[in-house]
């Protein structure tokens, strides 16, 4: 079961492996009860679209703070999990085609 998460439109920062940080537009957020987890997907603010109008889009678990202002990220560990993510993701691209009809 997925438990979809409401939300504003909302940005986050994220540091990479170089230590730079990124200024990311949250997608979607939901949680599995399967995992355990919470999970959130984001892209980079102002990135471009593809050949194809697509743009590169992130997943991360996500735990969030005792306050639920922040949270860390945490790489998705399982093929599995990966499996979950694409799937909502084509969900969300579903709803997205149809509210264009």
């Amino acid at each position: 079961m997925v438990q979809e998460h409401d939300h504003e439109q909302r940005n986050i920062t994220i540091v990479d492996e170089n230590g730079n940080e990124q200024l990311c537009e949250v997608i979607h957020t939901f949680d599995s009860e399967e995992f355990g987890k919470s999970y959130v997907l984001y892209s980079l603010v102002g990135a471009e679209e593809d050949d194809e109008g697509q743009i590169e889009i992130f997943a991360s678990a996500f735990t969030p703070s005792e306050n639920g202002e922040d949270g860390e990220l945490e790489p998705i560990e399982t093929e599995a999990e990966w499996d979950l993510i694409e799937e909502v993701l084509n969900q969300l691209e579903d709803q997205l085609d149809e509210e264009e009809e």
